[in-house]
């Protein structure tokens, strides 16, 4: 909950930034509480974090604003909540967490993966799609590289991975070495990685790589076939992460994706972006998925 001084009377005088109740003046302590999501509907706005990543999230220039999977998914739900307006704030991947948590933005809207190890930092909704894994390699793959477990087994060969991404988790999880795996701060230079020998393989999810090789890949193609990785039995579905004081927020957009996700409007929202129904995330909960 957060204090608003004087949330009757000067509402549409105040910055955006919240004031956490108790830690200002002693007028303070005493103002009205109001949620996250009390404060987006008065406003009509809500600020989204994203990384810049197609098809997921990202700017696009011609348009003017922010687009992707995430992103139209929150407009729709959002919006039926009575918030209209949608802005976006770009960070690296590897920021996304700690920049929700210090209010920069309220909602992280990147297909960040619901994995334990950020259950226990944020909240996530529950997921909006399930994602595919994928390895770029150079032409003719010549270490044969065509799994997490590959790179494992294969004494000489780096992985590539975008800082934050669960592509570094699911490197340990499959017994990568920490010194095996090379982290770039966006997808552009782990690709570029590669190309330069820095490392044998860029892993991220099968879409993202799609996106990248559409707009050439150079040397760089897809390991064909690919075995996806199973960690714990579960592989990999995104969802929204919020933070965990924001129960309300969280609640409703909940309650919005139910009456959304997997729905025939839900697909001409994300088939643009290259999403299919085999993409949909089924049943699956973040609740789930956090005690995995």
């Amino acid at each position: 909950m957060f204090a608003r001084r004087g949330f009757l009377g000067s509402l549409a005088g105040m910055a955006m930034a919240p004031l956490v109740a108790g830690c200002g003046s002693e007028n303070d302590q005493h103002a009205p509480q109001i949620t996250t999501l009390e404060w987006a509907k008065h406003q009509g706005k809500l600020r989204i974090g994203y990384a810049n990543e197609a098809p997921y999230a990202y700017f696009d220039a011609a348009a003017g604003r922010v687009t992707g999977e995430a992103p139209e998914i929150a407009r729709m739900v959002l919006g039926e909540l009575g918030i209209r307006e949608v802005e976006g704030v770009l960070t690296e991947f590897g920021s996304l967490i700690p920049e929700l948590k210090a209010r920069r933005f309220d909602i992280i809207a990147a297909g960040m993966r619901i994995i334990p190890e950020r259950c226990r930092e944020i909240a996530f909704s529950n997921p909006t799609c399930h994602i595919g894994e994928a390895l770029l390699v150079t032409r003719g793959n010549p270490l044969a590289l065509h799994s997490y477990a590959d790179v494992a087994q294969k004494a000489t060969a780096r992985l590539a991975v975008v800082t934050g991404a669960v592509q570094g988790s699911y490197a340990r999880a499959t017994g990568i070495p920490n010194d095996r795996v090379v982290a770039f701060s966006d997808a552009t230079r782990a690709m570029a990685g590669v190309a330069a020998g820095r490392a044998d393989a860029y892993a991220d999810s099968s879409l993202m790589l799609n996106e990248l090789l559409s707009r050439g890949g150079g040397k760089l193609v897809r390991a064909e076939p690919f075995t996806d990785p199973r960690i714990d039995g579960v592989q990999g579905y995104g969802a929204f992460g919020f933070r965990r004081m924001d129960t309300e927020l969280l609640e409703a957009f909940n309650e919005g994706l139910s009456r959304l996700i997997g729905t025939p409007r839900h697909l001409e929202l994300v088939s643009p972006f290259g999403f299919t129904a085999r993409e949909f995330p089924g049943n699956v909960t973040a609740a789930t998925l956090c005690e995995s």
